[in-house]
């Protein structure tokens, strides 16, 4: 802690610790700054683990309770199935009573879900079409085609 008065220079006082100039501070600066990113990268390498255990189907990390990470897994799919359906209506109505089944399959054949709700509704009727579980989209006339006789 610092204190001044008036037109005094700063004086330290015992619960600042040792001063912390020139050499010895740049290398305790460098270590510590080497240390978080060690801890970053460990971090984001356990935080990759866990996303790849809640979407991608692979094994939990240890440390975490396997039933809870599937159940948590099965609550983000039927998330993901019940936006696709609000999405997509056409989609849902298409895979009926099997929508629950087909989007299940869907999540696991995709090792991670597509950047963004549309997109993956979109890729989710893409995959139902390739398998024949919905027809190919009409093809909408073009504006100007109104005007041909």
């Amino acid at each position: 802690m610092t204190r001044r008065t008036s037109d005094e220079a700063p004086q330290r006082t015992a619960d600042e610790g040792p001063d912390r100039t020139g050499e010895a501070a740049t290398d305790q600066a460098a270590d510590e700054a080497v240390e978080l990113a060690v801890a970053q990268r460990w971090l984001a390498e356990a935080q990759g683990r866990v996303v790849a255990a809640l979407v991608g189907g692979a094994e939990p990390p240890a440390g975490f309770d396997p039933e809870r990470m599937r159940a948590q897994a099965a609550s983000l799919v039927s998330k993901r199935r019940g936006i696709v359906a609000r999405i997509r209506p056409d989609v849902a109505a298409a895979a009926g009573a099997d929508l629950a089944a087909e989007f299940a399959a869907y999540a696991r054949a995709r090792t991670a879900p597509a950047p963004g709700y549309r997109t993956d509704a979109d890729d989710f009727a893409a995959w139902l079409r390739e398998r024949g579980r919905l027809p190919d989209p009409p093809r909408r006339p073009r504006w100007w085609s109104r005007f041909l006789p």
